[in-house]
């Protein structure tokens, strides 16, 4: 029988989690929520692609970007603050 980690231990994914992955029927790069099969953008290069998908994130109030290569494996992660308040 296999051995589950503790709940305290598992990376949960939140609902701002953004993956920016390659888009191989069309060619550039989109941006993935997190238990989305749609792209919620799409960008012709990684860097504008990385860029929207940040200002999302942060819009959505803070989560984690994970960029996947072309070979399909998650080669970085990134958690984004959410943005800062105002003083009233």
């Amino acid at each position: 029988m296999a051995q589950i980690a503790p709940p305290s231990k598992v990376k949960r994914v939140t609902d701002n989690d953004r993956y920016v992955v390659p888009n191989t029927r069309t060619g550039g790069w989109d941006i993935v929520k997190a238990g989305h099969r749609r792209a919620t953008g799409h960008a012709k290069t990684m860097k504008e692609a990385i860029t929207h998908a940040r200002r999302a994130v942060r819009k959505d109030g803070g989560g984690e970007l994970r960029i996947v290569n072309r070979a399909g494996k998650l080669t970085e992660s990134n958690t984004i603050a959410p943005p800062k308040r105002r003083a009233a």
